[in-house]
């Protein structure tokens, strides 16, 4: 008896979610297909020059123009950026440095503080009740 494996497909949305790129932007027959894994590994081992090209330059997805402002995505929402922006937009935003952008990155710094401090605290009472198990 032999099993037959189906190949595993993604939606482009998905796939250009994986490949923390801007699906708009990406080309048609990229938009209108459909993704298999292997093609995913294949786009993220050996990138075609369109790939490289939309990492490099843009136009970037919410997420990843977040990580390269250190903020939230919510504080990019709440700065007006709502769309799509190349790397030249970011470069310049960060150059211009508004007060929006400020606060939002001191809001992530405090996010992150916390986020160390709440991990330390569960791994002192990690440690705790490990040692109060082996008494």
């Amino acid at each position: 008896m032999t099993s037959h494996q189906s190949t595993q497909t993604m939606k482009p949305a998905t796939a250009a979610k994986k490949l923390g790129v801007y699906l708009e932007a990406t080309p048609a027959e990229f938009q209108e297909g459909v993704v298999s894994r292997t093609e995913l590994n294949a786009l993220q081992t050996d990138p075609p020059a369109w790939l490289v090209e939309l990492r490099q330059n843009g136009p970037h997805p919410r997420p990843v123009v977040a990580a390269k402002l250190g903020v939230s995505i919510a504080g990019l929402a709440r700065g007006g950026v709502t769309e799509a922006l190349t790397t030249e937009q970011i470069e310049a935003l960060k150059q211009e440095s508004p007060e929006w952008l400020q606060k939002e990155r001191g809001t992530q710094a405090e996010v992150r503080k916390e986020t160390v401090r709440l991990k330390e605290k569960q791994a002192e009472k990690a440690e705790k009740a490990q040692r109060a198990q082996q008494q």
